[in-house]
């Protein structure tokens, strides 16, 4: 198996040709062709719920595909928009849920709500994006969280944003190298930490992350070896390709947290 940061590396040097790669996949295919082909007749939330192979396909696009079964929730979210400070989906902690409500406004565009890129093709760059996540995490889930901050990071406006995600919260407690404990103590003391430690707006800047992504995924694969234990043949011996090499190992220590 390769390490998690060559997985990673291989994956995040070229995006466009990882997600391509994915969407040629038939079965991949299939799907986004069927979407594509329906979306448009959409005029309701009725008929949207109704069409559960159309309805599937959006939510796993918005991350949200262990909910698709709870379609009177979902309907709520809808039904209510997103244009109401106090609107359902805007009280959610979740802002995958205001995502979701936006990008299929039947609150606000009715029949037109489905017309719009984001809700097309749109939608399909996110169901791609989403696949290629899952498809490496089946392999090495150090390669999904890595995917997944990188794709989030940019939007990250506040520590608590991390902290209010389970995924984002691991990424950040594995690069600044806390324990995992740390998330069942108080969560302001947590923010705390973690604000003396990084500073968010690096996360806009690609290098920045780009670094620090180097560096969780150098650590994560230090604490869960892809070899399932860290032998000190790999860790020791020359570079192959695979594991971690002597030059990995002693990079840890030179990657600046955020790449400052």
């Amino acid at each position: 198996m390769i390490s998690t940061y060559t997985s990673y590396r291989l994956i995040a040097q070229d995006i466009p040709r990882s997600i391509e790669r994915i969407a040629s996949q038939p079965q991949v295919a299939r799907e986004s062709e069927h979407y594509l082909s329906r979306i448009s007749e959409i005029k309701s939330i009725d008929e949207f719920l109704a069409d559960t192979r159309v309805f599937n396909y959006a939510m796993k696009a918005h991350g949200l595909e262990d909910m698709s079964y709870a379609k009177a929730f979902m309907r709520k979210v809808l039904t209510e928009g997103t244009d109401d400070e106090n609107a359902f989906a805007n009280q959610l902690a979740d802002t995958k849920y205001r995502d979701f409500a936006e990008t299929f406004n039947f609150a606000r565009n009715g029949e037109t709500a489905t017309i719009f890129t984001r809700a097309q093709q749109g939608t399909v760059d996110k169901y791609h994006r989403l696949t290629l996540e899952e498809e490496a995490g089946a392999d090495n889930t150090g390669v999904r969280l890595a995917l997944y901050f990188e794709r989030n990071a940019p939007d990250i406006t506040s520590v608590y944003g991390i902290l209010a995600d389970n995924a984002l919260a691991d990424v950040v407690r594995t690069a600044l190298g806390l324990p995992s404990e740390l998330a069942a103590s108080d969560i302001d003391k947590q923010a705390d930490l973690i604000k003396s430690r990084i500073d968010i707006e690096d996360f806009k800047d690609p290098d920045k992350l780009g670094k620090f992504l180097d560096r969780f995924t150098a650590l994560w694969e230090l604490n869960n070896p892809s070899f399932g234990t860290a032998d000190s043949s790999l860790l020791l011996g020359a570079s192959s390709g695979f594991g971690l090499t002597p030059e990995l190992m002693l990079s840890i220590n030179n990657l600046k947290l955020g790449g400052r």
